[in-house]
């Protein structure tokens, strides 16, 4: 029986997602990294400091080391999600449902501890969630399924309990290697993708939720 709800963030809660891309290639530019936008997929999911460790790899600068540039995305990022950033459609409207409901709440995401907390409080969403989990915490980014688990885990959920919200591959893939049901909210641009059939179910907005159907 589900208890639990576990969201990613960025591009599920929060429309940040496009604006990773603006920070990083701004970053990027600032620092000569010779990487173009189009060459941001190849590190979907992965934690920022796990991406600038591959950029320095595929495309090696000079200058600022690994941990400089991570740390400087994260500021900017984080201040251009303040400025630019808004809350998903149907996302209150969900939360009070279902805290109404009384089903635990927790957030599980690749992005920074720092981040996570800076953003859910900026937006006001932290009084609707138990717990609040970073790939940071567990050392793997999304696809490995340790953020899920341990978003679970500390809110004494099991994971056969718990149904994730998703609108990544990668995000999907990490949470069915959890044991955890999964419903898909892939952006507009890639809803048709044949791959988001990996979840138990797709929709195309957190406002398109059932409660009483989904969540059994």
């Amino acid at each position: 029986m589900i208890d639990t709800i576990i969201f990613d963030m960025d591009g599920l809660l929060l429309d940040t997602e496009p604006l990773w891309g603006k920070s990083m290639m701004r970053i990027a530019q600032k620092h000569q990294i010779p990487i173009l936008a189009h060459q941001f997929k190849e590190t979907t999911g992965l934690k920022i400091h796990e991406v600038v460790a591959y950029w320095a790899i595929k495309y090696p600068w000079n200058g600022a080391s690994v941990q400089d540039i991570a740390e400087e995305i994260i500021d900017d990022i984080i201040a251009l999600s303040k400025a630019e950033g808004r809350v998903m459609p149907g996302v209150i409207p969900l939360l009070k449902n279902l805290t109404k409901k009384g089903f635990k709440l927790g957030v599980a995401t690749s992005s920074p501890t720092r981040m996570l907390e800076e953003l859910i409080a900026f937006f006001e969403l932290k009084p609707y969630f138990i717990e609040l989990s970073s790939a940071d915490t567990v050392g793997h980014g999304k696809p490995h399924p340790a953020v899920f688990l341990h978003c679970a885990a500390q809110m004494n959920s099991e994971a056969l309990n718990c149904l994730v919200f998703e609108d990544s591959f990668n995000g999907i893939i990490a949470a069915k290697a959890a044991r955890m049901k999964v419903i898909a909210v892939p952006d507009e641009l890639h809803f048709n993708e044949p791959r988001f059939a990996a979840a138990d179910k797709k929709i195309r907005s957190l406002e398109d939720v059932n409660v009483e159907i989904d969540l059994n």
